[in-house]
């Protein structure tokens, strides 16, 4: 009967005096407990039992191990002692660093780049996503394909095989490139029908409002609540990796698309980065960005700035923003009533506009709408035109995309005072052309733009 008990994993950080803890460095950078702490969610999410964690502090990574051979053959011996099956380090580790670490330590190694690749096997659920994912682990698997088959039958299928699976895996360099090469093309393919989807959106001009934030802050809620949907919510990391997009129709504002995403957080594997880039496309086009944050989290900051560096890296930076500061609920259970408002209040204070509210209560909601729908308008111009009977087509298009604000009928044509996106009131601008341009003998527009 197979072993289906929990892997025993012990996690691994170095703290290396001096050296840069990652590649893409960010302006504050967590303790190595901080780190392990979130360590240790990512490997349960995985499904794995944490027995126990280890912090080396070192001058400098070593490039053969970056732990340093004797840590490393204290690890080993710490394994014969206590039978665990896995050491999880929380940085990623080199091709060369992963196969010294198999040679001294008898038991599967894994960094927080695999870890994070196996959840996000675990929780693809649609063909575009398990592509994507697919994609990834192959793309990081590849140079670690030397002797990683003795590491794999260590693991027996277990955390860190997911996905691509142990036979394939284990087939030579040039098919793994085909099968790299495969996918591409299926995501291509992918890529080019959200075009026409998102082409279609934008010939109604319905504006993409899009969910963004660090993982488990409570996005798939928000997007529950607002869109009625039937987004999954599941209090763990990476429990939504496919994009959803509802229409939401407010009683007394703009209609919307709402997208809801997949989280963000620290060191967010480069290979994924890319391989869902046509699901992150509905933030990079997004006219207004929702930043969900956990405002109870007591890494809310560093978790803030991890999706701001993610957002710079998908060409999303600049979009415009609106921070919703989630779990409100939590933070009074925390800091209780007065704490909550002086934290809220200061917050605000340094994010202008931003709205606290709860998803699981309902608790802030209206004031939300409200600012959407500003954040919205200020995307909009009001345009004034007299529009000659002969171009009644004009006049229709105007009422269909626009807001009518006033309409009146006039010798020379409607004239029509109208809220518009302000792409479309320069097409209309365009169609009756400058100032002063008679058409038809019908008299010339005017118009005006501003809020």
């Amino acid at each position: 009967m197979a072993d289906t008990s929990p892997q025993r994993a012990l996690l691994v950080a170095v703290e290396a005096g001096g050296a840069p803890r990652r590649a893409r460095p960010e302006a504050d950078e967590p303790s190595p407990e901080e780190s392990l702490a979130e360590l240790r969610l990512l490997a349960e999410t995985a499904g794995a039992q944490v027995v126990g964690t280890v912090i080396q502090s070192r001058r400098e990574w070593s490039p053969a191990t970056l732990i340093g051979e004797g840590k490393a053959r204290e690890i080993e011996r710490l394994r014969q002692e206590q039978g665990f099956d896995l050491v999880i380090f929380d940085e990623e580790l080199s091709p060369s660093q992963q196969r010294n670490l198999e040679a001294i330590i008898n038991c599967g190694i894994l960094d927080r780049t695999a870890l994070i690749l196996d959840i996000f096997a675990r929780r693809a659920r649609t063909r575009e996503a398990r592509v994507q994912v697919e994609l990834a682990q192959l793309q990081y698997r590849l140079p670690r394909l030397t002797g990683r088959g003795v590491d794999l039958s260590r693991l027996g299928g277990g955390i860190g095989t997911r996905g691509p699976g142990e036979t394939r895996l284990e087939i030579d360099r040039r098919r793994i490139r085909e099968r790299i090469a495969h996918l591409r093309r299926e995501l291509q393919e992918v890529a080019a029908h959200r075009e026409r989807q998102r082409a279609g959106r934008e010939e109604n001009r319905v504006p993409l409002v899009t969910l963004a934030g660090y993982t488990n802050a409570g996005k798939s809620t928000l997007h529950r609540r607002l869109a009625g949907s039937d987004a999954y919510v599941e209090d763990r990391l990476f429990a939504t990796l496919d994009t959803m997009v509802r229409r939401v129709e407010p009683p007394d504002g703009e209609p919307l698309l709402l997208a809801d995403t997949v989280g963000f957080i620290r060191k967010l594997p480069h290979t994924l980065v890319a391989a869902f880039r046509s699901t992150l496309e509905e933030v990079v086009r997004a006219d207004l960005i929702l930043h969900v944050v956990d405002v109870s989290h007591p890494a809310r900051d560093r978790q803030m700035d991890a999706v701001q560096a993610v957002l710079d890296e998908i060409g999303a930076g600049d979009r415009p923003r609106l921070v919703v500061l989630n779990k409100l609920d939590r933070l009074r259970d925390m800091l209780g009533e007065d704490g909550a408002r002086a934290e809220v209040e200061r917050l605000r204070h340094r994010f202008p506009g931003a709205v606290a509210v709860s998803a699981v209560t309902g608790e802030g909601f209206p004031e939300l709408s409200r600012a959407i729908q500003d954040a919205l308008g200020r995307r909009r111009a009001v345009v004034e035109a007299l529009v000659p009977y002969p171009m009644a087509h004009l006049a229709a298009f105007i009422h269909q995309r626009g807001r009518v604000l006033a309409e009146e009928y006039r010798a020379g044509g409607v004239f029509i005072r109208a809220e518009m996106e302000t792409s479309l009131a320069d097409r209309v601008r365009a169609a009756l052309g400058p100032p002063g341009t008679a058409r038809n003998g019908q008299g010339a527009p005017a118009e005006r733009s501003g809020r």
